[in-house]
């Protein structure tokens, strides 16, 4: 009988866990932790940090071959989820703001600068380029494009660059705000822009189904996140699918969540995530996001000077891709300094440019490295 429970006893997971698998557990409590106490990104950061104890559970096996986790990884390995996520993205979003003033594409570019820099500083800290890219692209505050593309240049960093990606896309409205103010000043802030002009339907219908033939043949790489960005859309726009629109809102783009999120926390794992690459990673995935939110506020004073004062250059910040909190925070920061100065549609332009313009990043890193 005493044999029979000291050997239940060494066959658990508490006979043989670890010191840092039990630090993996206590992370991923804290991610469900500021989820659900602090509303930071919940739709995500807490089945990710369910996935991270999950993953580090000894002897449950479910990231091993044949394990449950295993099988719903294959979505994000094979790229399936992140684009069927942009199908939602798109099936959610207005186009119309980027269609009246296409000067946003602009600021969704300048955006974009903290990719490419953030790429060049991993390379200096050794990084090879194919994980470069994939720390670089945090820059872009995307975190499916984030997936789609460390998935197939280093997928053994997916786990720190997930959480970093979704971790900084969270704290938005806390790291965007310092950065806004202290490049531009009080009168700029409170510039009060003109009235977008009306999109007729017929734009926004033909808008993406330019844009997707356009970028793709450009950048074959960025096809599939364009490509259902653009789908879901012309759904939106289109009037005549409305069950097909109600699902890539609703029932798809929740259960794509919660299998992007719990298999992404899943490869979390301690000998994995506890080096010194991933500190590396999420300090540059900071510089990353502040630098790419300086690059839009930048060019929106350049474009403040030439209008002749006609552009509010909080809106450049909206041109990571975020969508919709960093028009929000534009809104938000904007509103301060005059409480009825409305900036969120005029911000919704470079913001959907964002989007964009991380896709086809993205893509050509894909195009560079893959």
């Amino acid at each position: 009988m005493l044999e029979g429970i000291v050997r239940f006893a060494q066959g658990t997971g508490f006979a043989i866990i670890t010191r840092e698998e039990l630090l993996m557990i206590i992370i991923g409590c804290v991610l469900i932790y500021l989820a659900i106490k602090k509303g930071y990104e919940p739709l995500l950061l807490l089945p990710i940090g369910f996935g991270v104890i999950l993953a580090n559970l000894p002897l449950a096996g479910l990231m091993e071959e044949g394990g449950l986790l295993y099988w719903l990884y294959q979505g994000v390995k094979l790229g399936i989820y992140p684009p069927l996520i942009f199908l939602g993205v798109g099936a959610f979003t207005d186009f119309g703001p980027l269609i009246a003033n296409p000067k946003s594409l602009l600021l969704g570019g300048a955006a974009q600068l903290g990719i490419y820099i953030t790429f060049m500083g991993a390379l200096l800290l050794g990084f090879t380029g194919p994980e470069a890219s994939s720390i670089g692209i945090i820059g872009g505050a995307d975190g499916p494009t984030a997936i789609f593309l460390t998935s197939k240049l280093a997928p053994h960093l997916l786990g720190p660059i997930a959480i970093a990606a979704y971790s900084y896309m969270a704290l938005v409205p806390i790291i965007q705000p310092p950065i806004m103010r202290a490049l531009t000043s009080r009168e700029e802030r409170r510039v009060r822009m003109e009235q977008l002009r009306p999109v007729s339907k017929k734009e926004k219908i033909i808008f993406p189904i330019v844009v997707t033939i356009l970028t793709s043949l450009l950048v074959p790489s960025a096809a599939p996140l364009i490509g259902c960005l653009m789908l879901g859309n012309l759904m939106r726009e289109s009037g005549v699918v409305d069950r097909l629109l109600k699902t890539a809102q609703n029932s798809l783009m929740n259960i794509d969540t919660i299998f992007i999120g719990l298999t992404v926390g899943a490869t979390a794992s301690a000998d994995k995530f506890l080096t010194w690459d991933t500190i590396k990673i999420i300090a540059l995935g900071l510089v990353a996001f502040s630098i790419g939110t300086a690059g839009g506020v930048l060019l929106g004073k350049l474009m403040y000077k030439l209008s002749g004062g006609k552009v509010n250059p909080l809106i450049g910040s909206a041109g990571v891709s975020a969508v919709p909190m960093a028009a929000r925070v534009s809104q938000r920061v904007g509103s301060e300094e005059d409480p009825g100065n409305f900036l969120l549609m005029h911000a919704m332009g470079p913001n959907v440019a964002g989007v964009i313009g991380s896709a086809i990043a993205a893509g050509t890193l894909l195009s560079v490295f893959g």
